[in-house]
């Protein structure tokens, strides 16, 4: 695929040449969209969204980006993709019927639907690229809208890299802060609260961002009338634009089929945003989508003849050709040539991109079907098994699914004869190979893995004094921000006041308003700002204020920041941290333990609940030097209280995965984390008293939890297990003891049944009393445990109740 160009002089021929070229772009990409729909249709592919009506705005867009700018966009951009020399013909079938092979399917390997468009930022071991040397697409997701908050991200690392002193030998990243961060939506999309949330953002930061609105008037069925205010998007911004006493955006509107307004328009776009670092929004109007919204569905169904027959008439690639007759660039005939040269590669594209994807399935059913074939020979169920390797041969569009169905179902019918044993080791040994086609790179494959991380013990002076919990961390920040250059912090009350319990005292001062900063009300973006500026090799720490306010950042967290390696097989990666504080909060809105729902939301990211300020400065320490994502989560009613300072600040590391004994002891073992904790080893101080000795164990990270499987060796000496935490029934405590039972094998050693102590369904009511009788206290540990031992030793223990 030719890359489309924008020479600053050149003759009437070369531009005549250039003008045909990206006509051909957009030809090419058109047909793959009939094409495409037509694969869906016949069963090839499970579903298709395209591009189709979309072309030459993108062609526009795809001149003006340069090398180190980065995309955040929409899943119809595949002209574009194609444009900018990203995306070729048989890359576009690939993605469209799944394929696994990160070299086929360089977007996703097979991980997304077609449509969904990534660049490699990170080479096969995990390692930068050079991001000013290419064209970077940030890989997309689905969600409608969800590539707003990183949009901001990406924007914001220019305006870092220009005015951040210290960053001067990041050079594969930035070029100074000279790159743009490209934004494509749907008109309909800009309804949603992640997209105002964002233009909002972004016009307080001032950041060189160009936002594209492709607008075609509909949202799947639903008409702009239903979707926006006056119908007009760029007309209820209106108030954003920029003036001489007031920052803001330069917002601009253009037809979608006007080929060189469109050029004009995104060339100056382009140069406002790339010079002056303002935020640019395009209103690209009346686009067609001359197939509808997807496969789903038919646009006649809900498309009246007078707009049907004005999409036809103003159908983007339609004026295109007008435009070129009308002003001599091409004959009808040479058009047509082009047009035909089109239908041609694409239909050899796909047809390529089909071979390559069924070819190694085939093999590996021919293959399958000669062993069973083998193995009929000997078997009491010979006719049984060669009916399935015939029926299994006779597909002649196989997919995986039908051959490790098969060779199971065959598996059960030769149990104890002479076959088993070769089935199911080539069973065990497909899976191995095909498994990771699927699952592979949740987290970090690279040698900078937080599991590789080698912990190290803070060191004290034998005379140290115990201070305020708040000020090990705020220490240790101040030691962060020395040693990484590329490190800040930001978030709601993070900058001028040091955050609201203090941790980053005196930072902003020391640091500046650009590594230490406050941030509005606004936690998706918070989460978008991160991850954008990771993905740019900045390391981030994003800081929401208190744990429950992390609900609002959840879908970004989910749908975003813990599927990018995984969705990108390893290409890209976002090493955010993400700061909050919760634990034993006390009324409704501020309980502070929704931790259930956050670790089966965000699988993909680090959840680590330390349990006072050193072991949440080790976590950071351990963290900066990995490339993977982290929350963390602090212990509110922790700042005040006293520990020693460390005298290696900025270099002690808090292990991950990794749990800890605080206590010892030898009739039961309590898994808890975090605040409560504290509650647990209260309760085991009583406890001790009536000679119940409890061994508690530290989790210090959910996830991962416990890689070492230390907890299974503590039940082996108690033979009791109990997990508490504050969370509701069913939550995180759920979880450990699931992890403990299945995946230890705990089970093993109990002589009693394995509880958890988790507060009340509802969240607690606003004041201590509601505390107390919401989430466990230490009473409820001490009697939890008593029943427990009055079960094993009702005599030495009768029962309280």
């Amino acid at each position: 695929m030719t890359e489309a160009q924008t020479k600053t002089e050149i003759t009437f021929e070369d531009f005549k040449a250039e003008v045909l070229n990206d006509y051909r772009i957009a030809r090419v990409s058109r047909e793959c969209s009939l094409l495409g729909r037509k694969e869906v249709l016949t069963g090839k592919a499970k579903f298709g969204i395209f591009g189709d009506g979309k072309e030459v705005p993108q062609l526009a867009m795809a001149k003006a980006f340069q090398n180190g700018d980065f995309r955040s966009g929409y899943y119809r951009d595949q002209t574009f993709m194609m444009a900018i020399g990203q995306l070729n013909i048989q890359q576009f079938f690939a993605g469209l019927y799944g394929h696994t092979d990160l070299g086929h399917d360089p977007m996703s390997a097979g991980r997304q639907m077609g449509g969904h468009f990534a660049t490699h930022s990170l080479d096969e071991n995990g390692n930068w690229n050079n991001l000013t040397q290419q064209k970077n697409s940030s890989a997309d997701i689905s969600p409608t809208a969800g590539q707003m908050p990183r949009l901001l991200g990406l924007a914001q690392a220019s305006k870092i890299y220009r005015n951040v002193r210290g960053l001067e030998d990041f050079t594969k990243f930035s070029n100074q802060g000279n790159e743009v961060a490209w934004g494509t939506i749907g008109n309909a999309s800009t309804s949603e609260g992640l997209f105002f949330e964002t233009i909002n953002a972004a016009g307080v930061l001032q950041v060189p961002m160009v936002m594209s609105v492709w607008d075609d008037e509909y949202g799947i069925s639903v008409h702009a009338r239903y979707q926006t205010t006056k119908e007009n998007i760029s007309e209820i911004l209106k108030g954003f634009q920029r003036d001489a006493d007031n920052n803001g955006y330069e917002i601009m509107t253009v037809k979608g089929w006007d080929y060189p307004a469109l050029v004009e328009t995104y060339q100056k776009a382009s140069a406002i945003a790339r010079e002056e670092h303002v935020p640019v929004l395009i209103h690209v109007k009346e686009l067609t989508q001359p197939q509808g919204h997807s496969t789903s569905g038919s646009h006649e169904r809900y498309k009246n003849a007078d707009r049907l027959a004005w999409e036809a008439e103003f159908d983007c690639l339609a004026q295109m050709r007008n435009w070129l007759l009308d002003n001599n660039l091409a004959t009808t005939e040479e058009l047509e040539a082009i047009d035909n040269e089109a239908k041609k590669e694409v239909l050899e594209g796909k047809k390529a991109a089909w071979t390559a994807f069924v070819s190694p399935i085939k093999a590996e059913q021919n293959e399958l079907v000669a062993l069973l074939n083998a193995i009929a020979e000997t078997s009491a169920n010979k006719v049984f098994i060669e009916k399935y390797a015939a029926d299994l041969a006779a597909i002649k569009e196989p997919i995986r699914k039908d051959i490790l169905t098969t060779a199971r179902k065959v598996l059960r019918m030769i149990v104890k004869e002479s076959g088993q044993s070769q089935l199911a080791t080539w069973i065990t040994n497909y899976t191995h190979k095909i498994q990771p086609k699927f699952s592979s790179h949740l987290f970090s494959q690279s040698d900078k893995t937080v599991l590789g991380a080698t912990a190290v013990a803070p060191t004290y002076d034998e005379a140290a004094e115990e201070v305020d919990a708040r000020l090990v961390l705020r220490d240790n920040f101040d030691a962060i921000f020395n040693k990484y250059p590329e490190s800040l912090i930001f978030g709601e009350d993070s900058g001028n006041i040091g955050d609201v319990n203090q941790g980053l005292e005196g930072m902003q001062e020391k640091y500046g308003e650009l590594r230490v900063a406050d941030a509005g009300i606004r936690e998706a973006t918070i989460l978008g700002q991160g991850i954008g500026m990771a993905m740019r090799g900045l390391r981030p720490i994003a800081e929401i204020q208190y744990l429950d306010y992390l609900l609002y950042a959840i879908q970004i967290m989910s749908d975003d920041l813990a599927t990018l390696q995984y969705r990108t097989h390893g290409r890209q990666k976002a090493p955010l941290i993400i700061r909050t504080r919760g634990h034993r909060l006390e009324g409704v809105w501020h309980s502070g333990s929704p931790m259930g729902m956050i670790i089966n939301a965000i699988r993909g990211i680090h959840v680590l609940v330390p349990r006072n300020m050193t072991k949440a400065a080790g976590f950071y320490n351990t963290l900066l030097e990995t490339d993977e994502p982290a929350l963390v989560v602090e212990c509110l009613n922790g700042y005040r209280l006293k520990e020693k300072m460390p005298t290696n600040l900025g270099e002690f590391k808090t292990p991950i995965g990794v749990v800890e004994t605080i206590k010892e002891g030898n009739d039961i073992t309590i898994v808890s984390y975090g605040s409560t904790l504290r509650i647990v080893e209260q309760a085991s101080k009583e406890l001790l008293e009536i000679g119940i000795d409890v061994e508690i164990i530290d989790a210090q990270s959910l996830l991962p939890f416990d890689v070492n499987h230390d907890c299974v060796k503590s039940i082996a000496k108690t033979n009791r297990l109990l997990v508490v935490d504050e969370d509701v029934p069913g939550g995180a405590s759920a979880y450990l003891l699931q992890q403990i039972i299945d995946e230890q094998n705990g089970y093993r050693y109990l002589d009693s049944q394995p509880q958890t102590l988790a507060s009340k369904a509802h969240r607690p009511a606003y004041g201590t009393d509601g505390d107390y009788f919401s989430k466990p206290s230490a009473e409820d540990i001490f009697e939890k445990v008593y029943a427990i031992m009055n079960e094993a030793k009702p005599e030495q223990y009768p029962s309280l109740y």
